[in-house]
């Protein structure tokens, strides 16, 4: 751990945060009225992340534009930093996207998901009745409750709840809750659902091999993106 001694600024209210990035952690103690963007200089300042390749996450994807008081950060506040520096990106990043644009290609070439037999007996069953509004067209952060209403492909009810403290996904559905650890999930695929293009269909992989994909059906879009980049701890570079 490293402390930044930062307590000397007078006159203003400081709180004491810690920040995880890269199985690093720092004490931190911070102005409560600084914004978002502010912290993410100090974190710059940490670990040599510079801002732009930050995500900062605390109950969500930290508002750049917000104060830490707005947003009702305390004492002990638990901050994660997902990023790589510069040189690490640019170490793995080339023969990672060639394999990702094969990887596109060949998923092109295939029908959509939501026509194959197995998923199709899980959607014809409709909309269930309980789904979480959807908004088109817009990304939000994801939502500080379970996101709940979706069907799992025996058709069973199921919610993901994200527990950001604990780097953890749990899939819970009426028999009993998986307690996935984020490092553990190997990949995020989704589609959206014909004919409900404001759902996806996404799947978490949980083992090596597609076999082992666990399908979630009617996530609301507006929060697709920020499950990937949650549960995959990176940035999407594509």
């Amino acid at each position: 751990s490293v402390s930044n001694g930062g307590d000397t600024e007078s006159g203003k209210e400081l709180v004491e945060l810690k920040v995880i990035w890269n199985k690093n952690k720092y004490d931190v103690k911070f102005c409560l009225d600084s914004t978002g963007a502010e912290l993410k200089q100090k974190i710059h300042s940490l670990t040599g992340l510079p801002p732009a390749m930050q995500k900062v996450m605390f109950k969500g994807l930290l508002p750049e534009e917000k104060t830490l008081r707005e947003i009702k950060v305390t004492n002990g506040a638990k901050i994660m930093v997902v990023g790589s520096t510069i040189n690490d990106v640019l170490a793995v990043n080339t023969p990672k996207e060639a394999a990702q644009q094969e990887v596109k290609a060949e998923e092109n070439k295939k029908e959509p998901l939501c026509r194959q037999k197995q998923h199709r007996k899980v959607l014809d069953k409709g909309k269930p009745d309980d789904v979480m509004p959807s908004v088109k067209g817009v990304q939000e952060r994801l939502p500080t409750v379970p996101l709940s209403g979706m069907y799992n492909k025996s058709g069973g009810k199921v919610r993901l709840t994200f527990k950001l403290e604990q780097d953890q996904l749990w899939i819970g559905t009426k028999e009993r809750t998986e307690k996935l650890p984020m490092g553990s999930i190997k990949n995020v695929v989704s589609e959206p659902i014909e004919g409900h293009e404001d759902y996806h269909m996404m799947a978490f992989q949980l083992g090596p091999t597609e076999a082992s994909y666990y399908w979630v059906y009617w996530v609301p879009t507006q929060y697709v993106d920020a499950i990937k980049d949650t549960v995959l701890g990176k940035w999407q570079y594509f």
